[in-house]
C-alpha cells in the first residue's frame, strides 16, 4: 500500500499511510501536504487507548480528542482506527463497554489493570514517542543531514548479528533510550555528559 497523494520523497524509508498503522491522520494542522513524524509504532495505540481508560472510563470520541490534545491539536486521531483498537481491547477483555444513549462508555476490566502493570515500561516508552512528536511539530522539517542519521541507526540495527543476550540487550537499550533522552532534553543535556 503506498501513499502517493503524500509528498513523501524526503522520507524514502517511513511507511506512512493516509491513516498509518498508528491509527492517526497524517494532517497536522498548519503544516503542507500532512507530512509529520510517525508517532506510534504498532501495538502503540492500543497500551495508550488502555491507560487513558483506566485513567477515567470514557466514550470514544473522549479518547480521541484526549490524544488530540496531547499533540496540542497537531494531530487529530483516525476515529476509522480508535474505534476498532476499542473493540479489539474489549473482544480481548482488557475494557468492557455499556451502552448509554447509543454510545458505549469504556471502563477497564481487572485483566486490562493487569496488563497494563506488566507494560508499564512500554507505556513509558509511549509517552516519550508522543513527548518527541509534539516538540518535532513546533520545529521545522527534519533537516537532511538527521534523515541520514535515523538511517544509519536503523542500518545498525539491521546489520546486528541477531546475538541477543541480556549484557546486549541492556547496552544497546542503554545506547537508544539514553540518545532519545538526550534528543527530547535538548543541547544543555548533551554539553552536561561530555
Amino acid at each position: 500500500m503506498r501513499d502517493d497523494h503524500h509528498h513523501n520523497e524526503h522520507r524514502p524509508h517511513h511507511r506512512d499511510h493516509g491513516e498509518g498503522r498508528d491509527g492517526f491522520e497524517k494532517r497536522p494542522r498548519g503544516e503542507r501536504g500532512g507530512r509529520g513524524p510517525r508517532v506510534f509504532a504498532p501495538g502503540d495505540l492500543k497500551l495508550l487507548l488502555l491507560a487513558l481508560i483506566a485513567e477515567q472510563p470514557c466514550h470514544g470520541y473522549d479518547l480521541i480528542r484526549q490524544i488530540e490534545s496531547m499533540f496540542d491539536g497537531a494531530y487529530s486521531p483516525s476515529p476509522g482506527v480508535i474505534y476498532p483498537t476499542l473493540t479489539f481491547l474489549e473482544e480481548s477483555e482488557l475494557i468492557e463497554g455499556s451502552a448509554h444513549g447509543g454510545k458505549k462508555h469504556y471502563a477497564i476490566t481487572e485483566a486490562g489493570r493487569a496488563s497494563l502493570t506488566e507494560q508499564a515500561v512500554a507505556l513509558d516508552g509511549v509517552r516519550m514517542r508522543i513527548d518527541v512528536s509534539k516538540r518535532s511539530l513546533r520545529g521545522h522539517e527534519r533537516p537532511p543531514e538527521i534523515h541520514e542519521a535515523v538511517n544509519n541507526l536503523r542500518h545498525a540495527m539491521h546489520l546486528h548479528d541477531g546475538r541477543w543476550s541480556p549484557e546486549e540487550i541492556l547496552r544497546v537499550c542503554d545506547l537508544l533510550n539514553n540518545t532519545a533522552k538526550a534528543i527530547v532534553d535538548g543541547p544543555q543535556a548533551s554539553e552536561k555528559s561530555v
